[in-house]
């Protein structure tokens, strides 16, 4: 290794700030920094790269809003409403509390779009519901809570493929499309695990909800149940784009929280603003780092030299999945899953390209590994945020978890060699991919 070439330095600066606990933002902004100066070039070039590219994605504002309006329906009692009315429809299985917290996560992936903003949301209400009268172990609440978080940012809207679409210039609403039968292809596999663990540790069946109000509870959820619909229905019925289609869903969030059920104080609407606010000036910072180091990556021809190192072993499509799975898998559970988005992939795309693998298909197959990563140790987030939400011991909340994880690696073994798995849905409304 040249010590005295500017790249390697840069990365040295780079994984050194890292684990000095400089966030990961800034990180790569001073580490691109110090390449420029290094290799005699203007150092405001970092900066022009990321007003640019702030400045020039009107897609990124789909994420500030897609993280509003997850912070309205989890500040106006939405998800309450949501899992009474799926207690009604899946509470009577066996384990059907797990259930439940399966198929209101389904449910809620369509309105949010964050992973993190499912499971801090509505995550502690779910423990509750599942704990209460020791019904069920609070390490196995916590543990599904986690796993089904993850179906959040496949099923859309997802602002990890907003953020993909943005380093792969792929379609966004394609991008959607193609993480529906994925995202229910994981909710299948999680039901599964949890109808074997109900059985096998003979959890109880939920009291049946009495027919009379079974009217009252669909009404009750029906404002919330059509988001989605009116989501997806604007977006691919050419109405609105994707972005457009964030400001929609935060404005119906606020209305149906405020003025159907009045349960959204002012209070309420600015601490839900200010939250949002951080959470998008975090990702922000995060974009801005990654456009200004991209350009450093750019500049050295990585991606190029990578696709030719590649090319010189011959490896065909389906071995290059094989091996990007492998290797984001690994990464997932040593880094933050915007981070691996916005700086390995990119690195990956013209590879994938030259291989003829379809972006929409590579897309979502990425960010279900990204996904993935979220509920693996030593870095999986979720588990830290379910761990505290239910005071469970860690290391219970682990051992949990790994038969859901097993489930979700054998789907996402089908999602990558079956494209069509993917690709159905958006070949059904003309991609041509």
């Amino acid at each position: 290794m040249n010590f005295e070439d500017p790249f390697t330095l840069s990365l040295v600066a780079l994984l050194a700030l890292a684990l000095m606990g400089l966030p990961i933002g800034l990180t790569m902004i001073v580490a691109s920094i110090i390449y420029l100066a290094l290799s005699g070039q203007d150092m405001s070039i970092a900066a022009e790269q990321v007003l640019n590219g702030l400045n020039g994605s009107y897609v990124l504002l789909a994420v500030p809003l897609f993280i509003f309006s997850a912070g309205l329906m989890n500040a106006g009692s939405l998800t309450d409403r949501l899992l009474r009315f799926c207690n009604l429809l899946v509470g009577r299985l066996r384990g059907g509390l797990g259930h439940v917290n399966i198929v209101q996560s389904v449910i809620f992936a369509g309105m949010s779009g964050s992973a993190i903003a499912d499971a801090a949301g509505s995550g502690k209400l779910q423990i509750d519901m599942m704990t209460k009268g020791g019904a069920y172990p609070s390490s196995y609440a916590a543990a599904l809570t986690a796993v089904t978080a993850v179906i959040g940012p496949i099923i859309p809207p997802s602002i990890p493929m907003v953020l993909y679409a943005l380093v792969a210039d792929a379609s966004i609403g394609y991008l959607f499309l193609g993480g529906v039968i994925p995202g229910l292809l994981m909710a299948m596999a999680q039901m599964a695990i949890n109808s074997w663990m109900a059985h096998r540790h003979n959890f109880p069946i939920s009291e049946r909800v009495p027919l009379r109000e079974v009217p009252r509870l669909t009404l009750e959820a029906f404002p919330a149940l059509l988001m989605p619909v009116i989501l997806l229905g604007g977006i691919y019925g050419g109405v609105m784009t994707p972005t457009e289609a964030a400001a929609v869903a935060a404005a119906y969030a606020y209305l149906i929280a405020a003025v159907f059920y009045r349960s959204l104080t002012l209070r309420q609407t600015y601490a839900a603003v200010v939250a949002s606010a951080r959470s998008t000036a975090a990702i922000g910072m995060l974009i801005a780092g990654a456009l200004a180091f991209n350009y450093v990556i750019t500049s050295e021809n990585v991606p190029n030299t990578v696709r030719d190192i590649l090319a010189g072993w011959e490896m065909s499509r389906w071995e290059f999945l094989l091996i990007m799975n492998l290797v984001l898998l690994v990464l997932g559970c040593l880094m933050e899953g915007s981070t691996i988005l916005l700086v390995v992939v990119p690195v990956l795309v013209p590879t994938a390209q030259a291989l003829g693998i379809d972006m929409v298909h590579f897309g979502v197959v990425v960010v279900v590994n990204i996904m993935l990563g979220l509920v693996t140790p030593p870095y999986g987030l979720l588990l830290f945020i379910v761990a505290k939400l239910s005071d469970a011991p860690l290391t219970a909340v682990v051992r949990d978890t790994l038969p859901f994880v097993i489930a979700m690696m054998a789907a996402l073994a089908l999602i990558t060699f079956i494209p069509e798995l993917v690709l159905w849905m958006p070949r059904l409304l003309g991609y041509q991919g």
